[in-house]
């Protein structure tokens, strides 16, 4: 973790699904200097992955188009389909993992080291087979809230998810700290959430408050993490 050589603080997002909110998202993050990894699923793109969440349908970006939108961010894995991990025997999860990173590889040109839980679900067999797939990191919908730096990378929590009832508390807490100790400020959602909640409002005034800090690290999950 090469930031912790200058900074004691790091903020860094993860957002979900590749959907067309992403757009204006993307441009939101951009504006208050904060970095962002976006979990995808390469098989599910434009119509074949719309879904119905509360009184939208969300829809998913082409693949290739979303290569100029995610410049300057992170691009993890989310599997090629979305399903219950769990719920899949070994080759069918080696299968979903291993594809969507290859797919990710090759359209954005990288070698693709995080992952991101389809629906937060995973066991120990997962984990294990993430690890052999050569993932270093794999974020939870866990919510530890707090800033620890944590060891086990495969079963990470992020702070928390933006509607944190508590979460401008959170970021003062953190802002505020003057711990020796580096720190992280790690939040998580999908971009469709600020429609179906009408609440673009609430993620603007979380990014101002988070954004443009002189002594805070700005990073995707990699920079962040590894």
């Amino acid at each position: 973790m090469e930031w912790m050589k200058t900074y004691k603080k790091a903020v860094t997002f993860s957002y979900d699904d590749g959907v067309l909110q992403d757009e204006r998202f993307v441009k939101l993050l951009n504006h208050y200097g904060i970095k962002c990894t976006f979990n995808i699923n390469t098989s599910l793109g434009n119509e074949k992955g719309s879904f119905p969440v509360g009184n939208i349908i969300a829809r998913r970006f082409k693949i290739e188009d979303l290569v100029p939108l995610y410049q300057g961010h992170e691009v993890a894995s989310h599997t090629l389909t979305h399903p219950f991990l769990p719920k899949l025997n070994q080759d069918e999860i080696i299968y979903e993992v291993k594809e969507d990173i290859n797919n990710i590889n090759r359209i954005f040109n990288q070698e693709t080291v995080g992952f991101a839980y389809p629906f937060g679900q995973y066991n120990d067999n997962n984990v294990s087979i993430l690890k052999e797939l050569g993932v270093k990191y794999a974020r939870t919908c866990d919510e530890s809230h707090d800033f620890k730096i944590q060891t086990d990378l495969l079963r990470f929590k992020p702070t928390c998810h933006h509607l944190y009832p508590h979460i401008f508390e959170l970021i003062d807490e953190f802002l505020n700290s003057k711990s020796d100790e580096p720190q992280i400020f790690y939040l998580f959602g999908h971009s469709y959430e600020f429609d179906v909640d009408d609440n673009w409002d609430l993620i603007e005034k979380i990014c101002q408050r988070l954004g443009n800090h002189s002594d805070i690290f700005y990073g995707t999950n990699q920079e962040v993490l590894l």
